[in-house]
């Protein structure tokens, strides 16, 4: 998933960012309110930890904010203040979950899942497509039950695209989620990744799954019909 963490605290940022990473996610940081606020609203996050204490722009006007302009982002307040009435006023302002400082990072990794899990995106440890299973917490796929060995970068954007499966995903969308970057119209990298998919994973089966949908990007059909 792409996370946004607005934290001031560089080193906790740094700390917070290497940690989701290191679970595969993509991680973007900001320190300060304004900054988060704008990549909240301009980029398509899964997930957003926002603390309360913030320069610029203070937390809980970042979160009022958010809830206006983005109302189904999930949000994680991670914050030293620890008084009732900073969480009720959390909470109502539209926060889903709120985290105390300091806070172990496995106990806001699985926040963090529990609050995906109860969004739009599926959080199974395996996706199934058709014959097509990815087991993400083995790192392992399979289509019929024929093993498929996967670069990093493959078994991300085939994640991405089975969480999304029959949906129009577009290029700038793929390479922001599964390589953290933004979008530049020049580069081929997603279009050479998907050959990669498409060789390993369609090759040789009856039914192809990855499609290009002319004029946008790609898409995952579960029906296997050409998009």
């Amino acid at each position: 998933m792409r996370i946004l963490i607005v934290e001031d605290d560089a080193a906790l940022s740094r700390f917070i960012k290497k940690g989701l990473e290191a679970e595969y996610h993509a991680v973007d940081a900001a320190l300060d309110g304004q900054q988060g606020l704008s990549m909240a609203v301009g980029i398509d996050y899964d997930l957003a930890v926002l603390d309360l204490n913030l320069p610029l722009v203070d937390g809980i006007t970042v979160l009022k904010s958010l809830r206006q302009r983005k109302p189904q982002l999930p949000v994680i307040i991670l914050t030293a203040r620890s008084r009732v009435e900073d969480r009720v006023q959390c909470l109502d302002s539209g926060a889903d979950d709120y985290l105390v400082k300091p806070f172990s990072f496995l106990e806001l990794s699985a926040r963090a899942r529990a609050l995906l899990r109860r969004s739009h995106l599926p959080s199974e440890s395996v996706l199934m497509v058709r014959d097509l299973t990815l087991d993400r917490v083995e790192r392992k796929v399979a289509r019929a039950g024929r093993p498929i060995e996967l670069t990093v970068k493959e078994f991300a954007l085939l994640e991405y695209l089975m969480r999304n499966a029959g949906r129009r995903l577009t290029r700038s969308m793929i390479i922001e989620h599964v390589w953290n970057l933004t979008f530049d119209s020049a580069t081929n990298i997603v279009d050479v990744y998907i050959n990669y998919l498409r060789r390993k994973v369609d090759d040789g089966s009856p039914v192809p799954l990855i499609h290009t949908v002319r004029g946008v990007g790609y898409q995952l059909s579960p029906e296997g019909g050409q998009a």
